[in-house]
């Protein structure tokens, strides 16, 4: 019954196509590459950017029920977790600010204002519409090509001469032609114009890359989110919770095991909280995520729902623990 009512919800929103493409992956017939093209149609993507504000909650408690493992247990109208809290502020703070931070490109301007120019990874190329206008020859011999509408759209190039440029413009224009955020109702990727920028290449931007994630509640840094040792190949990682005196926590949000051995304490630590605090001035919750790149601090992005609002937190009393710091 479950799967009968996934297809019709597809298919109510992207017709037999989108439901065609999902039962096909599920059966290991389609591949990754083919099935976001078919899931991912005009129509389909029509439907969400003219959707009403009005409709966003009943839109997305249909995709929890569905979608999400005990799903029904969510309660947005009135939250207690931390993951239900992120579900209301995407329904009730959907703030036009939002997308702008959101917008990989765009961002970079607001931070040149807010903490200045000296925080942000150089661009080497673009903004670009797609792939075609990308000349590869004026790029460096290592740069990350990213999309700037979501996540999880980049190309980290460590050799230009064994990059397949074929193969890179074609995943890039997918890149375009994808609306991010759909599922979970991440409103704020939406009106996003689509670009692909070019970034220096940071050493250790593969995945050995320190990456702090900095939660902030009410506009206050409360704690560190460490992940490193990535492999993006294999989805891989490892993961650890800091206070801001560097106390290794007991919990963490579950995506990566553990650390094996205790993270070494940030030189810049007391200027990533302050810039943090910064950033996060006026938002009811956003994750600044930033780098320290040989001594120096750099910026990442703005996060405002971290993982969709889904986290598999560990242990689960970490959950509402997180969600009572967070006044909404």
């Amino acid at each position: 019954m479950d799967s009968f009512k996934k297809m019709q919800y597809y298919a109510k929103r992207g017709g037999i196509g989108n439901a065609l493409a999902v039962t096909l992956k599920k059966a290991g017939l389609l591949s990754n590459e083919n099935y976001r093209a078919l899931k991912c149609s005009k129509k389909f993507e029509r439907y969400f950017q003219q959707l009403k504000p009005e409709r966003y909650l009943e839109e997305l408690k249909e995709q929890i029920f569905l979608f999400v493992e005990n799903g029904r247990e969510y309660n947005i109208e009135q939250p207690r977790t931390f993951n239900e809290k992120i579900q209301w502020l995407k329904i009730y703070d959907n703030l036009p600010i939002k997308a702008e931070l959101s917008d990989k490109y765009a961002v970079r301007k607001w931070i040149k204002e807010k903490i200045g120019e000296q925080y942000l990874v150089p661009l080497v190329g673009g903004p670009w519409e797609k792939g075609e206008e990308i000349d590869f020859d004026l790029l460096p011999e290592r740069f990350v090509l990213k999309a700037n509408h979501g996540s999880g759209m980049n190309v980290i190039v460590k050799d230009k001469r064994k990059l397949d440029i074929p193969k890179t413009v074609k995943t890039v224009n997918g890149w375009m032609d994808t609306l991010f955020g759909w599922n979970g109702m991440e409103t704020q990727y939406f009106t996003i114009p689509r670009r692909i920028i070019a970034e220096e290449y940071i050493e250790q931007s593969d995945g050995n890359l320190l990456d702090y994630k900095i939660y902030c509640h009410n506009g206050k840094p409360l704690y560190f989110q460490m992940i490193g040792n990535r492999d993006f190949e294999t989805h891989s990682g490892r993961l650890a919770f800091f206070d801001l005196d560097w106390n290794l926590q007991d919990f963490n949000t579950g995506d990566y095991p553990d650390y094996e051995y205790l993270l070494d304490k940030p030189e810049n630590l007391r200027e990533l909280i302050q810039i943090a605090e910064v950033l996060a001035e006026g938002f009811k919750f956003v994750r600044v995520d930033l780098y320290e790149i040989n001594g120096e601090v750099k910026f990442g992005e703005m996060t405002f729902t971290p993982g969709n609002g889904f986290l598999p937190w560990k242990p689960k009393e970490a959950n509402e623990r997180m969600g009572n710091l967070l006044d909404i």
